[in-house]
């Protein structure tokens, strides 16, 4: 499980159509070394999700030409329905993931439900969990501009 402080245990994503990263259906975690990681827990049938979801696309249309910075959404437990007309609602463009089977969130360590967010630093270790929705952008480019430094 992950701990804030050290490295995030390694894990697969297999992306939804449409919201895969740089063109790849599949990757893993340690595929991103090097950049700064922000991993959102997300599931459709979230209320504060959908508080903080056009603040989340907003922060990655900021970074999104930064190689040095990755968003990636993961769905909890949900179904493909519900998360593509999320997705779209919101007008995401960020690389999102399915957790079908939780398996990403136990990994992760999830804590107290959706949304959780955690912040992974270049060298692949957990810097900061984020449970609740991030209440604006700035606070979510102050998260990611700490690790860029």
């Amino acid at each position: 499980m992950a701990e804030t402080g050290k490295r995030v245990p390694d894990f697969e994503l297999a992306f939804y159509e449409g919201y895969e990263y740089n063109g790849t259906a599949k990757m893993k975690l340690s595929d991103l070394q090097g950049k700064v990681v922000l991993i959102n827990i997300w599931a459709s049938w979230c209320k504060p999700c959908e508080q903080e979801a056009p603040d989340l696309q907003e922060a990655w249309q900021y970074y999104q030409e930064n190689p040095d910075v990755v968003f990636v959404g993961v769905d909890y437990v949900d179904t493909p329905a519900g998360a593509n007309e999320y997705l779209q609602k919101f007008n995401i463009t960020f690389p999102n993931a399915p957790d079908l089977k939780s398996n990403i969130s136990s990994i992760l360590n999830r804590q107290m439900g959706v949304p959780e967010t955690y912040l992974i630093d270049r060298e692949g270790i957990l810097r900061r969990v984020k449970i609740g929705p991030f209440t604006s952008v700035d606070e979510i480019k102050s998260a990611i501009d700490a690790l860029l430094q």
